[in-house]
Parts: structure tokens; sequence; C-alpha cells
């Protein structure tokens, strides 16, 4: 899987009276190892509830996050209220948001592997854009993920000679069992890591908040942390 440019990747729509432009912030490719098969997601940034178009008061209230994940055949939207709401996830088929989605993204040109931690630090001083792929899979079903998104946060120390990516939205695959509808295997999460061979996850839940032992509201929260084995790459985008 080549790199994208982030940078250049947007999904347009077919659009009517409203035809939104969104920047893609993460991709995943979901491979089926049984036969090579294999589907992108991108996931876009997200936005805040709107009225589109408006006179005035453009901003719905009580306001909510918007985040669209879309896939070929069918999207997904994330609505993040303040509290735990009921239609946090909507599911459908593509061309029923926005007339359908148009995958205007762009491969990446140069790009170079950073082989040694020497390389990712000296790509980090030079501030040019990063970006990872972090491959997970699940042998019980034969599926695998590679989970590609730009890195938005790096951390490095030459002394101790280590790095650390932290970076985030991306979307995280639950490979363990067959969607009908496969975008449905899809959780938001933001992924760190700081060698090849693993990545940390904390992916977005229903989460409770508790006072002095009594829950007093629900919410979805980045909570559920998972570290799992995983082929971590990182590149960068233009000549060292």
């Amino acid at each position: 899987m080549n790199c994208l440019d982030y940078g250049l990747s947007f999904i347009n729509s077919v659009g009517n009276r409203n035809a939104p432009r969104f920047w893609v912030e993460s991709r995943c490719r979901l491979i089926d190892d049984t036969d090579g098969s294999f589907s992108d997601y991108y996931q876009c940034g997200s936005c805040k509830s709107e009225h589109t178009f408006a006179e005035k008061d453009l901003f719905v209230n009580p306001n909510y996050d918007f985040l669209p994940v879309f896939g070929e055949e069918h999207t997904a939207v994330f609505r993040r209220h303040a509290y735990r709401n009921d239609n946090y996830v909507d599911y459908r088929p593509a061309k029923d948001y926005w007339g359908g989605p148009l995958f205007e993204v762009r491969e990446a040109a140069p790009v170079q592997v950073l082989d040694s931690n020497a390389a990712i630090f000296e790509a980090t001083r030079k501030c040019l854009p990063i970006v990872t792929h972090t491959e997970i899979w699940e042998p019980n079903t034969n599926k695998r993920a590679i989970i590609e998104c730009p890195v938005k946060t790096m951390n490095i120390d030459e002394n101790a000679d280590i790095y650390q990516v932290d970076t985030g939205i991306v979307l995280f695959p639950d490979l363990s069992k067959h969607h009908d509808r496969q975008i449905e295997a899809f959780s938001l999460a933001y992924v760190a890591f700081n060698t090849p061979h693993f990545a940390d996850f904390v992916i977005e839940r229903p989460t409770a908040i508790i006072e002095d032992g009594v829950e007093v509201a629900h919410v979805y929260h980045y909570s559920e942390i998972r570290s799992l084995e995983a082929k971590n790459t990182v590149f960068c985008i233009g000549e060292l």
C-alpha cells in the first residue's frame, strides 16, 4: 500500500444542493488473507453540527461532533454529543449521503522508508511529512488491516535513541468476526508506538463519569486501552 499525500487527499461528493468536501485524516485497508481481496476506508476530519447555508445562527444548539467515514459501498457518520447518545454512529449506503463519495486521494511522492531511529530523527528535525503504517492481524479469521495516518505528534530523544508516535484519529477495526456491513467493524482510536513490533491503541467507548463513587454521566470518550502485536513502518514524504 503506497502512502497517501495527506495534504492533497479529500473526499468530495456528488451533491446537489450541498456537495461538501472532507479532508482525509486516516485510511484503513481491510484485507482477507483467504483470497487476497481488500477494501479501503477513509476517515475524514471532524466538524461541528451546523445549519448549512443558513442566514444566521449557523451552529446547531446543543452542538455535537460530526465525523464521516467513507467506503466504496457504505458511509458511516459518528455523532458525539456531550452525553452518550443512541445515534452515535449511523450506517448508510454510500449514495445516501450527499449523492455518494468522490475519492479525490493522491499517492505521495517521493516516499522514503525510515528504517532506523536516526532516519526518523532526521525527518522529524527537517519537518518532513511523516506517515505510518500499522499492520495488525487476526489468525482465527484470516483478517488483516493496515492502518495509515499522518503523524501529527512525534516525540524524539536522540540521547536515549528512542522515538514515539502518538497520533489520531485513526480507524481501529474489529478483526475477530464477520460483519454484514464491513464498515461496522470500525471504532475511532488513537495509536502510539515506539518500536516496529507492537502498537497501543486508546479506543473511543461509552464511558461512565464517576464522582464520589456515583455515576453522574455517561459519555463517549477514548477510554479503552489495548496493546497489540503489530508491524509498524514509518515513512517520510520528500528526500532526507
